[in-house]
């Protein structure tokens, strides 16, 4: 799968910028890929990019419409339906990262065939996958998990990946879901994989590697999480992670979604440590990844402090301040790189 850039990122009316995680991490990894972004009223979200057309999109060289936001169920509002024609019919390739595939709607599935412009669904795959074997492989992995869902695991994913590579270290993303698709070009959808398989799809994602390569693995949900800990559960045990990195939202109280509390950070590190030595007994945590974006910076460099002091472990914001003390942290665990 190729999705050719660049981009016009399309909003719909979602109520907040979390609904548009996907439009948004594409502007924060890619920019350069993205040229504009269309939202229709009621829309709350904002990537900070020039609102256009897709006939103004098209004049100005975009090549893909992209679908970057959410609803429950990752069902196409049939609403949104106008606009991806309309992205069709300007000439554009349309991607989506909803559950449901675009050739469902006929009207889609129509001006697609009329334009011979191509349709992409990023959560579908054409692998076959094995269920996981739980068997040893070489090269090493690490993790981001969650105390809930939207934390920030994607984000410290990508910035470990940086920051160990600039550390001297051979390491490499792996997406697990539609956004870290749409950046990295490479990965699956893990929430669309048949349950029996999850671990299977993580085996094939991270597989065997030189001893000092290490795959940094996109977490997804959280093993806390009533709707979605199936899918951390398989992740978790196909990835088979040496390292993991905890991120929390500092100030969330309620699991996104529903009304279970947010699990406390100790209990996320002894739950993940029980549940992960079924196919690593070496598993071992090495620090936080907090988003503080809610706190002024004294307040948030106080907070981790305290934090770090309280767990006996490096906590960071990675996005705000960087992971240099995680990546220092994997070097006294694991050896600096050769």
């Amino acid at each position: 799968m190729e999705i050719a850039h660049p981009y016009l990122l399309f909003l719909g009316d979602v109520h907040d910028n979390l609904a548009a995680k996907t439009a948004l991490g594409i502007v924060d990894w890619r920019r350069d890929w993205c040229l504009g972004q269309i939202r229709l009223p009621g829309c709350e979200a904002d990537c900070g990019l020039p609102d256009l057309t897709p006939a103004q999109a098209a004049d100005q060289g975009t090549k893909t419409f992209v679908i970057g936001c959410v609803n429950p169920g990752g069902i196409l509002p049939e609403h949104w339906v106008n606009s991806i024609v309309e992205a069709l019919e300007s000439g554009l390739d349309v991607a989506s990262g909803l559950h449901m595939r675009l050739e469902e709607v006929p009207a889609i599935r129509d001006a697609a065939q009329r334009t011979g412009r191509r349709l992409f669904n990023v959560r579908q795959n054409n692998e076959t996958f094995k269920t996981g074997s739980g068997a040893k492989r070489t090269g090493k992995r690490l993790l981001t998990v969650g105390t809930d869902c939207s934390v920030g695991k994607k984000y410290t994913a990508l910035a470990m990946e940086r920051g160990m590579n600039e550390a001297g270290f051979d390491a490499s993303f792996c997406a697990t879901g539609q956004t870290g698709v749409f950046i990295s070009g490479r990965g699956i959808a893990l929430d669309a994989v048949v349950a029996d398989f999850i671990s299977g799809a993580a085996e094939w994602l991270s597989p065997p590697a030189d001893d000092d390569h290490w795959h940094v693995v996109e977490g997804q949900g959280s093993l806390f999480h009533p709707s979605f800990a199936g899918v951390s559960l398989g992740l978790l045990h196909g990835s088979q992670p040496d390292a993991f990195v905890v991120c929390h939202e500092q100030g969330r109280e309620l699991m996104r979604g529903v009304q279970t509390p947010v699990p406390s950070i100790r209990e996320v590190i002894e739950g993940t440590l029980s549940m992960g030595r079924l196919t690593n007994p070496d598993i071992r945590c090495i620090g936080l990844s907090i988003n503080t974006s809610a706190m002024d910076e004294a307040d948030a460099k106080n907070y981790l402090a305290r934090l770090s002091a309280e767990i006996h472990l490096p906590a960071t914001d990675s996005v705000r301040f960087g992971v240099a003390p995680l990546v220092t942290r994997l070097q006294e665990e694991f050896g600096t790189p050769r």
